[in-house]
């Protein structure tokens, strides 16, 4: 028979599926996936429920409601005064995953090349393999994760048709510096690029300076695609509902390409998405206190089990350097020893590269019942214990 796509035949099953499938296997507790383990703000679910059932529930707009495009329009000028045309400029994703897709799709093609931050969310290689362009990578190392310039600008060449950036940063929980974005924007004006900017925890920093959006950068404007998440901002994982705004004349290819991967997105989820993004500041503020606060409560304890814990100045996950402990092995065989061992399941940071990575950094995600944290925090002041004994 004759073969099926290259880019997707035979690729491992994600590591976050995995390492979940293994978490209920042993009864682990899931540190591994990003997701938080209550269900977002009750007003904007009644939103969900009340409009499902009052309907319509047929196919909405293919751009998306009016009510959640104005509303992801008005948030841009609220938070970061960029004036948005709802009209032209705001198209409603599936998602931020299909968001992805549908930019990469649509200003992608082969013989372009399209340069990576590793580490890095796992879909973007296989994207933009599977829209055939050739991927440059360029890494940012830990502890602190910085971007070197001469490193940055060796990635660029006449070939680059866009640069991907994920800020703030999965899995590094790095939020770029404005002299990092400064030189993403610099770089982009002079190799005539884009920036597919993924943003979904723009509202999960934890630092005193907020999210700012490469799209605000002088001349980025109209290169710029940002991607947004209800997803994230909500704790409403499960909806699958994302955003992207971008300049007109590139938002009409990425919404060709909407339309024929998913079309549309349920109509009930957009209204009341449209609501919870009219929320007061103290919304917003609450959610980054809440978050804020988890990641301390697990960040010390780690640390006085002889973890190095990175820092973490956004997004709801905290990076560890588990080298200190003397484990012999890489970070796979950790998180598998730990998950069948202590009954915690993390992630190993090398699943998010798509060259050689570093070996001994693991994930943990903190957007958790503090009784759960908790509770694996207890697992793992065991597990050390026998394995400085053994």
């Amino acid at each position: 028979m004759k073969p099926t796509n290259s880019v997707f035949t035979g690729i491992e099953t994600t590591v976050f599926e995995r390492m979940s499938r293994l978490a209920m296997e042993h009864q682990a507790i899931n540190l591994g996936q990003g997701f938080p383990d209550v269900d977002g703000p009750q007003d904007v679910r009644q939103v969900a429920a009340d409009t499902l059932m009052e309907g319509p529930n047929q196919y909405p707009p293919m751009l998306g409601v009016p009510a959640l495009r104005q509303a992801v329009a008005d948030n841009n000028k609220r938070f970061y005064d960029l004036d948005v045309d709802w009209q032209s400029e705001v198209l409603v994703t599936s998602g931020a995953t299909e968001a992805l897709a549908d930019s990469i799709c649509a200003l992608v093609e082969p013989g372009d090349e399209v340069i990576l931050i590793e580490p890095l969310y796992d879909c973007y290689l296989s994207l933009v393999k599977r829209a055939g362009a050739t991927p440059v990578f360029v890494q940012v190392t830990p502890p602190n994760w910085e971007l070197r310039e001469e490193t940055l600008r060796q990635a660029f060449s006449s070939k680059t048709k866009a640069i991907l950036l994920n800020n703030p940063m999965n899995p590094s929980a790095k939020v770029f510096s404005t002299q990092e974005l400064q030189l993403i924007a610099d770089l982009c004006l002079e190799f005539d690029c884009y920036a597919i900017c993924d943003e979904v925890y723009e509202h999960i920093v934890f630092s005193d300076d907020k999210h700012k959006p490469l799209m605000t950068l002088p001349g980025m404007r109209d290169r710029c695609i940002r991607i947004g998440s209800a997803g994230k901002t909500f704790s409403l994982t499960g909806w699958k509902v994302g955003y992207i705004t971008a300049a007109p004349n590139l938002l009409e290819p990425i919404a060709k390409a909407h339309q024929f991967i998913t079309f549309t997105t349920p109509p009930n989820l957009q209204k009341a998405v449209a609501y919870g993004l009219s929320k007061e500041d103290d919304y917003y503020t609450s959610l980054e206190d809440d978050l804020r606060a988890k990641r301390d409560l697990i960040s010390k304890p780690l640390e006085d089990m002889g973890f190095k814990v990175l820092p973490c100045e956004g997004t709801y996950f905290v990076t560890c350097d588990f080298s200190p402990l003397g484990f012999k092995g890489n970070d796979v065989e950790f998180c598998q020893k730990m998950v069948e061992q202590a009954g915690v399941a993390a992630v190993p940071i090398s699943a998010f590269y798509g060259t050689k990575g570093p070996q001994t950094f693991v994930r943990f995600c903190f957007c958790k019942k503090d009784e759960v944290l908790h509770e694996a925090l207890g697992r793992l002041r065991v597990w050390m214990g026998e394995l400085a004994v053994s």
